[in-house]
């Protein structure tokens, strides 16, 4: 089957983020196999668009002409895109220069409809926290300990590096409003509840993991620290919870059993062995933050299912109806 020409998509909505957005869009215009194009949008900062269209080389540069957010503008882009599929880059992550080639190649199989990629952190403070499990970098938007080592079939992509044939992202509605990042509001799994609608849509669709496809993912340093953690716990507990009330239950929470069941039980012991047998106290601590996470998320999760009954089932997202960003003017 014919690989697919592929539309990048980068969000932004903050000028404190310029120098990592350059890099990013650097990144894509350096690909080993170049995009379609690439679509810029700004989520409701015009001062931003402006300095993006003077400054910028991308194809498109356009305005969110959705619900302000992270799902919102990427609808956005999904509306202005021309390449057979489209994949999402965030704004402070760089792409390997073999990146889009990566995607490309996972899409040998038609019932390939979304193909993620690996996201390695980028420490702004030199190096990662001593205290911070591997099990838990998704706190920070990269992945993590319990993922595949090679190509294979997962629930969903990673958002920071992910991409879906545009046909069947399009028939599915787009992203969902209910969930998604606005702003600095550690919120999120617009991805997973995508991922499971395509799958209810068409149960022979796959979704798959390449981790030849690496983006680099920037973590500042308050990122780093506990308070940042515990509120990335807490807020993936109450997205999921309304995931779970937007999508299938079952599924909503099908790799988190997995996760839960058999990974963290192992960081835990190994986290102990380490101290015990070695002497390194910050290996117990990494254990005991397994649990801390754990124990948060599933606060949050319980807490969110409390408040999804205000979301019904008959909520769907949309794409932008009035596509103003296909003028002239606001082409690059």
């Amino acid at each position: 089957m014919k690989t697919p020409d592929i539309s990048v998509v980068i969000c932004a909505y903050t000028e404190r983020r310029w120098e990592l957005l350059m890099r990013a869009v650097d990144s894509v215009r350096h690909q080993s196999v170049p995009p379609t194009e690439l679509i810029l949008v700004i989520d409701h900062n015009e001062a931003l668009y402006d300095r993006a269209r003077r400054h910028l080389a991308a194809d498109h540069i356009v305005r969110n002409t959705g619900s302000r957010g992270l799902s919102g503008a990427r609808n956005t882009g999904v509306s202005v895109a021309s390449g057979d599929a489209i994949a999402f880059l965030d704004d402070d992550a760089e792409a390997d220069r073999c990146w889009l080639a990566g995607l490309r190649a996972a899409y040998t199989d038609e019932n390939v409809v979304g193909v993620g990629g690996l996201v390695v952190p980028r420490w702004s403070a030199g190096r990662r926290p001593g205290w911070l499990p591997t099990e838990f970098d998704w706190v920070v938007g990269c992945s993590y300990t319990g993922l595949p080592k090679e190509r294979a079939v997962v629930r969903n992509p990673i958002g920071a590096n992910m991409s879906f044939r545009a046909a069947q992202l399009r028939d599915a509605g787009g992203f969902a409003a209910e969930v998604g990042r606005v702003g600095v509001r550690p919120v999120g799994c617009e991805e997973t509840e995508l991922a499971i609608r395509l799958a209810r849509r068409h149960p022979e669709a796959r979704v798959v993991f390449e981790p030849a496809a690496v983006v680099h993912h920037h973590v500042p340093v308050e990122r780093s620290k506990w308070a940042y953690f515990r509120a990335r716990c807490w807020s993936e507990g109450l997205s999921k919870a309304i995931v779970a009330q937007l999508s299938d239950p079952r599924r909503a929470l099908s790799a988190e059993r997995r996760y839960v069941s058999r990974v963290l039980p192992r960081a835990v012991l190994r986290g102990l062995s380490e101290s015990v047998t070695h002497g390194r106290p910050v290996a117990a601590t990494r254990a005991g933050a397994v649990v801390a996470g754990l124990a948060i998320t599933a606060a949050g999760y319980m807490v969110g299912q409390l408040r999804s009954t205000q979301f019904a089932w008959s909520a769907r997202p949309t794409l932008p109806t009035t596509i103003s960003v296909l003028s002239g003017e606001e082409k690059r």
